[in-house]
């Protein structure tokens, strides 16, 4: 067997390839993508009456599009009864982290890391009381289109839109992991 030098063995780690924790009904969709010399194709989605094919238990009701600048952080976003479905482009690429918010949840206090973009095309549920936010972490905008299956509304009365700060988990839950 090689030997390494005794000055670096104590820092060597191995690899962890491990499958991490998710959360209960957090669903990632892998969409499929066709590539030719031309470029590309990629089917986001298809609805039977308003409902995703692929989620059917997210009822569309609103689709936005929402462009983030290079290194820009926005979190985090909570719903109480809003299920939302996310897209990033495959040309994009942005950090979702979610959080476990709900007490009678067998995974609360559980924390996601996703990828979305980065040459990837997938859709992902982020069920009602899991916090949610965003990092860009490519050297341009990118773009995220998200389904809703409620309307927003900015009276305060009917208002679905929660809000932590954006390091209530830790600040160095943003950062690009090294190594």
């Amino acid at each position: 067997m090689m030997k390494i030098s005794k000055t670096i063995q104590s820092t060597l780690k191995l690899q962890d390839y491990s499958k991490k924790p998710t959360i209960d009904g957090v669903k990632i969709v892998q969409l499929r993508r066709f590539n030719d010399d031309g470029g590309s194709f990629t089917e986001i989605a298809c609805l039977t009456n308003g409902a995703l094919n692929d989620l059917p238990e997210v009822k569309i009701v609103q689709i936005n599009y929402s462009e983030v600048e290079p290194g820009v952080i926005k979190a985090f976003h909570v719903h109480f009864q809003q299920i939302d479905v996310w897209y990033v482009p495959p040309s994009d690429k942005v950090m979702l982290i979610l959080a476990d918010l709900r007490e009678d949840s067998a995974t609360k206090d559980i924390i996601m890391k996703i990828i979305l973009g980065d040459g990837n095309s997938k859709l992902v549920m982020i069920p009602s009381g899991v916090a949610h936010g965003c990092r860009n972490i490519s050297g341009k905008a990118s773009r995220i289109f998200y389904f809703m299956d409620k309307n927003f509304t900015d009276d305060p009365r009917k208002c679905d839109e929660y809000r932590l700060p954006w390091d209530h988990f830790g600040a160095e839950i943003w950062e690009v992991q090294k190594g």
